[in-house]
């Protein structure tokens, strides 16, 4: 049974809550649910606000402070602002940026209305654009910030908040123009804590600056720069932005870097919010890139298939391959990954090559081999971004920063130029991509990489598997003795704590230990592996980072058979042992 008291209690905040929501939309959703009594619906959208992290905001769009709403951004924008005057940035220009999904133009309007009352000087962005553009405006206008609105490859009820800062916090003169990290989100969420009443967040109706094409036409004439002057440009690409706001950056990109026009998946290259044809606007996720393998198919000569995430700060790359179903293989990120870091090599790039925890340690390897230096960082931009001498820096996720003078966060439009680039020097070298990263696996071994990824309805299930794993750490995965768990929440490698487990697998058992009944005992000698589990940061899922190293030496092709195997067996005992 209901208790009255809390009852009547919710009901009173969702009416001060209705009293001052400036939506219309919200206004009625909020209406309905109070008229209805459904004591439920408004206990999940009043269990809390929205918490402010290291990500921003992200959520589903809907009435309440657990939702994401203009209500919810006013706060978030009026915390932004005055953490900006606690660091004595109280006049500084604050550049916004958005992209095509449902309120999108209005959370931005709202963010500037707040920044303007507040003293700032806030310049829009003249429409929506990729997330990258956003990112290079910060440091190209002088920026002492950056707001980002989007939810990336998040589903179609979802939207979001990022916050990027133009000057070094916390390390002085590092991160400029990069994620927010802690201390930052802290001050931020501080500062929308204190918010008790939006009548005490000064707006205004005008003030701020609508931004025009110059600055997306200095990103474009900043991607081209990527490329070595002359290289060969003719790969041919097809092209498919996911219904988000990829399409014309990434055509503008490519007419000026020369490159033949990319081919349009047509049903996915206007911005639609609804993400119409796809279960998860994420080129990752299973049938997503369908549509584009059809197109590739139609075409005669296509070289690459190039998708870009919804806010285009993403790069997928598939390739030919007769072996597959659809004639087409999608690479993972850590492939797409080693042929960046392997082009900039060739080129003589020097500088720090960085990658997170999860991604391969084949970047480590390549960077060894060429004597230049390699760092490792927690997941995410955020902290790769803030690297020392960054030259190249990526992520299993699909994520590339090949720019970091230019754009310091990942840029699914550079990558795609650059990969299209190395693929045109292949092909005047009658190779392709496939034939380098088979060049990569006789040289330093076959680094093959998977994921598991348990979505949840639950949230309850995450920690308890992460609970189930420190309580009960696995001895062997995949036949593969387990010679080293360390628990991410202490101290490690100089990295920041963090909620993740990791695991190195390979070498003598511990003493003691024995293969169980069943366990793999064909894996060849010299076989590594590593395990790392962590729960998302932005979605619902226990997310599991698998990777097997076969040796140098083995013919490619029995390599790839092998390590297929056993990321299929260490898939199935991470599960097991992890309870999902």
């Amino acid at each position: 049974m209901v208790d009255k008291d809390d009852a009547k209690d919710l009901i009173d905040r969702a009416r001060r809550w209705l009293a001052e929501d400036p939506d219309p939309d919200t206004r009625a959703e909020l209406s309905a649910l109070l008229d209805a009594e459904d004591l439920d619906a408004l206990r999940d959208r009043f269990a809390g606000l929205l918490r402010f992290g290291t990500a921003g905001l992200r959520g589903e769009l809907g009435a309440g402070p657990s939702r994401m709403n203009r209500a919810v951004v006013i706060r978030a924008a009026a915390g932004l602002a005055a953490f900006l005057r606690e660091h004595g940035k109280g006049d500084g220009l604050v550049v916004v940026g958005y992209d095509a999904r449902h309120k999108s133009a209005d959370f931005a309007r709202d963010t500037a209305a707040v920044l303007t009352g507040a003293g700032l000087r806030a310049a829009v962005l003249p429409r929506p654009l990729p997330t990258p553009v956003l990112a290079f405006a910060i440091g190209h206008l002088g920026a002492v910030a950056g707001v980002e609105v989007t939810a990336s490859h998040n589903p179609p009820r979802d939207n979001g908040y990022k916050v990027y800062l133009g000057f070094g916090y916390p390390e002085p003169g590092e991160g400029a123009g990069a994620q927010i990290v802690a201390p930052a989100d802290a001050e931020i969420a501080a500062g929308i804590e204190a918010i008790d009443a939006l009548a005490e967040v000064p707006r205004t109706e005008e003030g701020w600056t609508v931004l025009g094409d110059d600055v997306l036409q200095a990103y474009v004439e900043r991607a081209v720069s990527v490329l070595s002057p002359g290289s060969p440009r003719t790969a041919r690409v097809v092209h498919t932005a996911l219904h988000g706001v990829g399409t014309q950056t990434v055509t503008a990109a490519f007419a000026r870097a020369g490159f033949p026009a990319p081919v349009p998946v047509a049903e996915q290259a206007a911005p639609d919010p609804d993400f119409p044809t796809v279960a998860f606007p994420n080129p990752e996720e299973p049938g997503a890139m369908d549509l584009a393998f059809a197109t590739a198919r139609a075409h005669e000569g296509v070289d690459l298939v190039v998708a870009n995430d919804p806010d285009a700060d993403r790069c997928a790359v598939a390739v030919p391959d007769a072996s597959a179903a659809a004639g087409w293989r999608m690479l993972t990120g850590d492939e797409v990954g080693a042929l960046l870091a392997t082009h900039l090599l060739r080129r003589g790039e020097r500088g720090v090559f960085a990658e997170s925890i999860v991604s391969s340690t084949l970047l480590g390897t390549l960077a060894r081999a060429a004597g230049v230096p390699h760092a490792e960082t927690l997941t995410g931009f955020k902290w790769i971004s803030r690297v020392p001498g960054l030259r190249y820096g990526y992520e299993e996720a699909l994520g590339y920063c090949v720019d970091p003078e230019g754009v310091r966060d990942k840029d699914g439009i550079t990558a795609a130029l650059l990969v299209t680039e190395f693929a045109s020097v292949l092909k005047e070298e009658g190779r392709t991509l496939s034939d380098a990263l088979d060049d990569l696996a006789r040289a330093h071994g076959l680094h093959a990489t998977a994921q598991l990824s348990a979505r949840v309805s639950d949230l309850s299930l995450i920690p308890a598997a992460m609970d189930r794993l420190r309580q009960s750490p696995p001895e062997r995965l995949a036949g593969l003795a387990v010679t080293a768990a360390d628990d991410l929440a202490l101290p490690k490698d100089g990295l920041p704590p963090t909620d993740g487990l990791r695991y190195t697998l390979g070498g003598p058992a511990p003493d003691g230990v024995t293969p169980p009944a069943g366990g793999n005992t064909s894996a060849p000698e010299g076989v590594r592996g590593r395990v790392v589990v962590r729960p998302s940061g932005t979605e619902p899922k226990l997310k599991c980072y698998l990777e097997i190293v076969l040796p140098a030496g083995l013919p490619v092709a029995e390599a790839r058979e092998r390590a297929a195997a056993l990321l299929a067996e260490l898939k199935r005992d991470v599960g097991q042992a992890a309870g999902v």
